[in-house]
C-alpha cells in the first residue's frame, strides 16, 4: 500500500511538473502571439488610415455630381436667408 501511494505520489509528481512546464509554455507564446497581435493592429490602423486618406478625396470627387444639387439649393437657401436678415449689428460698448 505504502509502495502504491509513493507510486502514485511520484506519477502525480511527473504529471505537475508537466503541466507547469505546458503552463509555462502557453504563457509565454500567448504573451508573445499578443505582442505580434498588437504590432499588428497598430499597422493596420496606421496603414488602414492612409488608406482612408487616399481615398476619401476619390470618393468624395465621385459623389460630388450626386450631391452638387443638395449643395446647390443649400447655398441658395443660405444666400436668401443672408440677405433677408440684412447686415449683421455691431455691439454697442456699455457707458457705464
Amino acid at each position: 500500500m505504502i509502495a502504491m501511494s509513493v507510486l502514485l505520489m511520484v506519477v502525480l509528481g511527473l504529471w505537475l511538473g508537466a503541466v507547469t512546464i505546458g503552463l509555462v509554455f502557453k504563457l509565454v507564446f500567448s504573451l508573445v502571439g499578443g505582442l505580434f497581435s498588437l504590432i499588428g493592429a497598430l499597422l493596420g490602423l496606421f496603414l488602414g488610415g492612409v488608406a482612408l486618406l487616399v481615398a476619401v478625396p476619390i470618393v468624395a470627387l465621385a459623389l460630388l455630381p450626386a450631391y452638387l444639387p443638395v449643395i446647390v439649393v443649400a447655398a441658395v437657401i443660405w444666400a436668401i436667408v443672408r440677405v433677408a436678415r440684412g447686415p449683421a449689428h455691431t455691439a454697442t460698448a456699455n457707458a457705464h
